[in-house]
């Protein structure tokens, strides 16, 4: 054991005296002594001392129990008391009406006395509540300098909103009689169609009448006048619901050919038209 020596100052005299002082080392710990134990009766500043706490701690909060429930979020497990989300369509805005779709393709010919050229429509947008509807008509050998022609167009789904007389685009109502009455399921309304109190329902119906015009060439938005080709004009259109075909008749009022005949027929998928992540 260490020995130390202290000096005391003497009564007697001015002479110090030295007191030894025995200071004992103290007792080793036990072998038995659990790493949680070495850790608190350590000095915290040595790394493997605060390892040791770390773990020790580590080990006592895995045997705390866990009183915390986990929450079942599947739907048919909920209880009477969660609130429960409405997932019906009636949240959901109807986009479609048959075969008219966002994504719906329809392809065939438009008829020009003896020639026929190739035709396809994507539609892009129908807004069934606006009773609109959009997309790009592509023709084929329509003309030499250019053999395939896209144009954007705009629709009108005729119902309340829209009647069948157009009052636009230089139609007037005897034009509108005439392109009308090429359709024979329109025979029924062809004296009726211009009453005040005459509505057509297109939800309730086979046949949907509708109004295509064309805006704009695609890509090329900027050109308004191609030689030999002409999009001034618009098309009556009839899709009947039962067949998914569409039928129309171009008129342009400075073509001197007039019911130009569109036949279209729509082209069945293998997927899912539309989709939505609730």
């Amino acid at each position: 054991m260490p020995i130390l020596s202290v000096s005391t100052p003497s009564s007697s005299s001015n002479s110090t005296e030295t007191i030894p002082i025995i200071i004992e080392k103290p007792a080793a710990l036990p072998a038995a002594t659990s790493a949680s134990a070495t850790a608190t009766l350590c000095d915290c500043s040595v790394p493997c001392c605060k390892q040791h706490a770390t773990e020790s701690v580590k080990d006592v909060s895995k045997q705390l129990p866990s009183n915390r429930k986990k929450r079942n979020t599947s739907l048919v497990s909920r209880d009477e008391d969660d609130y429960w989300v409405d997932i019906s369509n009636k949240r959901l805005r109807n986009t479609r009406l048959g075969a008219l779709y966002a994504g719906s393709r329809f392809k065939g010919v438009q008829k020009c006395g003896i020639s026929k050229y190739n035709v396809m429509v994507d539609i892009q947008h129908v807004d069934l509540k606006e009773s609109k509807i959009s997309g790009y008509l592509n023709i084929e050998g329509l003309t030499n300098e250019c053999p395939e022609l896209t144009t954007f167009f705009e629709g009108e789904i005729i119902g309340p909103q829209y009647p069948f007389l157009t009052r636009k685009w230089q139609a007037q109502q005897y034009i509108d009689a005439l392109h009308w009455g090429k359709f024979p399921s329109f025979e029924p309304y062809l004296h009726t169609f211009n009453d005040d109190d005459f509505t057509y329902d297109p939800f309730d119906n086979d046949f949907i009448y509708m109004r295509w015009k064309e805006h704009f060439l695609v890509p090329d938005h900027c050109v308004s006048n191609i030689e030999g080709a002409s999009f001034a004009g618009f098309y009556y259109i009839c899709y009947q619901r039962s067949t998914n075909e569409i039928k129309g008749f171009y008129f342009y009022h400075n073509n001197p050919e007039w019911f130009q005949q569109l036949v279209l027929e729509h082209v069945e998928e293998h997927c899912f038209s539309n989709f939505e992540f609730r």
